[in-house]
């Protein structure tokens, strides 16, 4: 039986479904939760449902083959590299993200690792908590209006980041796939970017960025220069970076997102000299949180009456 008023969640680690079931009720729809984990879950309970929320299950071409009846799928955040796009295209699926829910939140993240790494707030922290009261353990630290920062992708996030930075007087430099960004950021090819940046913060997908700062990458940065991430893991090879950092080739990392999440007991990042380490927690506010639910509910309530969707990441 095709379920044309059921909006399905594939899964979802949400601590309630109530901004979901309000957007359910004022367009007389409802709404079934499952936990899926794996291909064979969805392929279970997903026949005869169109449309369906999705945070971390895989949609592969075994699972689009499996569900002829799926038209959308929404993906809780902006980020969609756990579902294969071509496959979905191929099988006529509309994939949509939100891309807009949690601009301020990831940004100011950011400028907040930003500011801690540039400080040097952990480590004296922790040197006081151990008795010792002495500013020179911090050496060295710089004044912000000598600093470069450098933003790798200045879309809304990016952008975002470089206007709460620019206060601060520093130079900021951004570099992105195309000219965009706010007209106070100088425009720099990659290079440049890695070579005269104290601090780089990126805001580039997954997508187009996969691998993009490797051991090459971290070489031509400056040995007191801060490396932050809280856009994908993929983005930068966490080996290489923690070997650099260990060996004082970088003065710091921070880091919201990793390859593999949660972040393995093993992985070298958590024996990595002065990095501060986050759990993938830069898109949270409660308000980011509500709307993040809201808008995805209403995408695919938008498809189940007949309107046109916002955020499709497929065109076809």
């Amino acid at each position: 039986m095709l379920r044309e008023k059921t909006i399905a969640v594939t899964d979802c680690d949400h601590k309630n479904m109530n901004e979901e079931e309000a957007v359910c009720a004022r367009h007389g729809l409802k709404l079934e939760l499952f936990q899926c984990k794996t291909e064979e879950d969805l392929i279970a309970v997903l026949p005869g449902r169109p449309a369906v929320l999705n945070q971390y299950a895989p949609f592969t071409e075994k699972v689009f083959a499996a569900l002829p009846d799926l038209k959308l799928i929404v993906r809780y955040g902006v980020g969609v590299n756990n579902i294969d796009l071509e496959a979905a295209s191929r099988h006529r699926v509309a994939v949509c993200s939100i891309p807009d829910y949690g601009i301020q939140e990831v940004a100011g993240h950011a400028f907040a690792l930003m500011m801690a790494l540039t400080r040097k707030l952990l480590p004296m922290d922790a040197a006081v908590k151990a008795g010792r009261w002495d500013y020179a353990e911090s050496i060295p630290v710089f004044r912000y209006r000598e600093l470069t920062v450098g933003v790798i992708g200045l879309g809304r996030i990016g952008s975002c980041f470089a206007e709460l930075v620019r206060p601060l007087g520093c130079r900021i430099l951004g570099c992105d796939l195309v000219p965009c960004g706010p007209d106070f950021v100088e425009s720099a090819d990659l290079d440049t970017l890695l070579k005269e940046s104290d601090v780089i913060s990126i805001h580039s997908n997954l997508e187009t960025s996969r691998h993009l700062i490797g051991e090459a990458e971290l070489a031509a940065m400056k040995r007191t220069a801060c490396l932050i991430n809280v856009s994908r893991g993929g983005i930068v090879d966490e080996a290489a970076l923690a070997e650099a950092l260990n060996r004082d080739a970088l003065a710091g990392a921070g880091i919201d997102v990793t390859e593999i999440e949660p972040l393995p007991d093993a992985s070298p990042l958590r024996t990595a000299k002065n990095i501060i380490l986050t759990p993938h927690m830069a898109w949270y506010s409660e308000e980011a949180s509500s709307d993040l639910k809201t808008k995805a509910a209403e995408e695919a309530a938008r498809y189940l009456t007949g309107r046109p969707l916002k955020n499709q990441v497929n065109p076809f």
